[in-house]
């Protein structure tokens, strides 16, 4: 499960980056889902993180 939040993480911040460029160039639909993908991706580490600590527990 670390591997995995780790690389969800990633995926939340390279989402953010692509809201940004698509905002800039004003593509409505490419804004939409990278705000979907930050949305999902980052309420799921921020809760894993929450739920579990960094580095998760194995018990």
């Amino acid at each position: 499960m670390n591997l995995l939040m780790v690389i969800f993480g990633l995926v939340t911040i390279l989402a953010v980056i692509g809201t940004f460029q698509a905002f800039k160039e004003k593509n409505v639909l490419g804004v939409l889902f990278n705000f979907g993908t930050f949305a999902v991706f980052g309420f799921f580490t921020v809760m894993t993180v929450l739920n579990q600590g960094y580095p998760p527990s194995l018990h």
